[in-house]
């Protein structure tokens, strides 16, 4: 069964752009291993030819999972959504209440996380934790490290 993902014009457009990669430059550079491979004689005994081979089969996986995942995708009009509350492609300022520190993060899908560019994957803990909340609601997050409190200061697009 087909699991329907969420992405921004530019996820998908880099989605399509590794999967062009992949289908053309990748594919091709392969078949020129398997065939060097296969003029060094027997096959049996050859491990670069196995190497290739398994190369082969797991770009071509994840060439499938790709497909997939693109023919599945959906974009998010941001333009359509209510910056009321915290939701998927929002901006979120929270303040921890136990040291005051302040952070910003904007909630992506999970394959447009990036931490060091402030996005979080709208699937790790502190994204669910703060969903449908709304400025001035404090809540508590479950991290890896044990519970967290942060009040919503922001939210913006």
């Amino acid at each position: 069964m087909s699991q329907i993902t969420y992405v921004t014009e530019e996820g998908l457009r880099k989605l399509k752009d590794e999967l062009h990669f992949l289908k053309t430059k990748e594919r091709s550079s392969i078949s020129r291993q398997i065939a060097e491979a296969r003029d060094k004689g027997d096959l049996s005994e050859n491990a670069e030819y196995d190497a290739a081979k398994d190369a082969q089969g797991m770009l071509e996986l994840k060439i499938s999972k790709l497909e997939e995942l693109v023919s599945n995708a959906r974009i998010v009009d941001e333009s359509q959504l209510d910056t009321s509350k915290v939701l998927i492609l929002c901006k979120v300022t929270v303040k921890n209440t136990k040291n005051g520190a302040r952070m910003s993060y904007t909630l992506v899908p999970e394959n447009e996380a990036d931490l060091k560019s402030g996005k979080i994957s709208i699937n790790s803990p502190i994204a669910k934790g703060l969903l449908g909340r709304k400025v001035g609601d404090v809540c508590d997050v479950t991290v890896p490290s044990g519970m967290m409190q942060f009040e919503v200061v922001d939210i913006s697009r």
